[in-house]
């Protein structure tokens, strides 16, 4: 096995090693110190000695034996104080075996409520489950709430002792708790899936492995709450969004923008999935912003080519998103809307007007949408400038290239698609 297929069977199964190290043993700020460890381990030894028959017992056994280390260093350090009485060991411990997984095969839907703990702050809540459960990097978070990474870094460490202190069981909370959980849980989701389609940084356009991760988690949210109608919402954004991810690259993994799509090689299933998700959750009532995406996402999807899309009716979404979603790319997609159906000049009005707003400013899309929408008023001259700043201020380098290419052929004939 390469050290790539090592490096992606490590990522997966991070979370349900952890999920297991912790319904055991306990202790989630140590028990994540103690995977982390066993996952260098395997990245050292694995693609030189091979893989083990059975990786995540493996995973779990190396990480447990370093949780007793850690465990025992501790209780040295701190016995004289009444709270090492708390502590166990894991070979003290009288829970199911770690190895043993849940009733459903996995133990990261558990981790992933155990992280969206109520003692957590909300931003606190989004940062651990995207450490601990989507497998992203402390720097990676970091840029996600635009924070340094040792900011980023004491947030983590915080939340993760608030865990511990709260002693709170490792299994699903009792469902009238658990309500109050689920939005937190679908916004980290959300997060989740949309670093991997759309990375905020690195060579690759998207990471397949974390999109992948974010729909598998989505599915085992939707096996749980059935009737949930923003559940199936996000689930059926999700596949609609995926559906589009083997067009949106090129041989090279350069980015092709929606309009220019092939859209022969959009997923025909997903799209009937997604689509019959959100038709099934939106006669239900209760309409939340995760369904109003997935309804236009659907519009794109349902569309035979860009030029059919129907602009209209994702315009009038949009306004219906925008009366419960204090979100700016939300008002920033639906300028691309109004533009598509009154012009390139009715959408730049709105742009501009999105430009004050501190939460955008600074975003690499703002300046994006601008620039293509200067150029199709034919203001080629400030269009290549803002192509040229929205390059600068996105860390994707596939976005990077297409945003400096569409600079360069300003000078040509060529017309350009808003990426998508």
């Amino acid at each position: 096995m390469s050290s790539g297929d090592v490096e992606g069977l490590l990522r997966r199964s991070a979370p349900q090693v952890l999920g297991a190290v912790v319904r055991r043993y306990g202790h989630f700020d140590a028990a994540e110190d103690a995977v982390q460890e066993a996952l260098i381990a395997a990245a050292a030894q694995w693609p030189r000695d091979g893989v083990p028959d059975d990786p995540r017992a493996w995973l779990i056994t190396v990480a447990a034996r370093r949780l007793t280390d850690l465990l025992r260093s501790e209780q040295a350090r701190l016995r004289r104080e009444d709270r090492v009485q708390r502590w166990r060991l894991p070979e003290q411990s009288l829970a199911p075996a770690a190895d043993r997984q849940t009733a459903d095969g996995d133990d990261t839907l558990v981790l992933l409520f155990l992280c969206c703990h109520p003692a957590l702050a909300p931003a606190s809540q989004i940062a651990l489950t995207l450490r601990a459960v989507g497998g992203l990097t402390t720097a990676e978070i970091a840029r996600a709430f635009l924070v340094s990474e040792g900011a980023m870094t004491r947030r983590i460490t915080r939340a993760k002792q608030r865990i511990r202190d709260s002693r709170a069981p490792f299994a699903l909370p009792p469902a009238a708790e658990r309500d109050d959980r689920v939005a937190a849980v679908l916004h980290v989701l959300y997060l989740i899936f949309n670093e991997g389609y759309a990375s905020t940084s690195g060579p690759r356009l998207q990471r397949v492995e974390l999109s992948a991760e974010a729909i598998r988690l989505a599915r085992m949210m939707h096996r749980l709450l059935p009737d949930d109608g923003e559940v199936a919402g996000l689930l059926a954004l999700m596949l609609l969004t995926d559906a589009r991810r083997l067009a949106r690259t090129g041989p090279g993994g350069e980015l092709i923008p929606m309009g220019e799509q092939d859209r022969s090689r959009w997923d025909a299933g997903a799209i009937a999935e997604g689509v019959a998700l959100v038709s099934a959750a939106l006669p239900r009532g209760g309409t939340g912003p995760y369904q109003l995406q997935a309804a236009i996402a659907a519009v794109h999807d349902e569309a035979p080519s860009a030029d059919a899309t129907d602009w209209v009716q994702i315009g009038l979404l949009y306004e219906l998103l925008m009366r419960i979603s204090d979100n700016p790319v939300v008002a920033l997609n639906h300028a691309v809307a109004v533009a598509m159906v009154d012009g390139p000049r009715a959408g730049l009005r709105r742009v501009e007007r999105l430009a004050a707003d501190e939460r955008l400013s600074g975003d690499h899309r703002l300046h994006a949408v601008r620039a293509h929408l200067l150029e199709r008023a034919g203001n080629r001259a400030a269009a290549r400038e803002s192509y040229r700043r929205a390059a600068d201020l996105t860390m994707n380098l596939p976005q990077q290239r297409y945003l400096h290419g569409r600079a360069d052929r300003l000078a040509g004939d060529g017309r350009g698609s808003c990426p998508g």
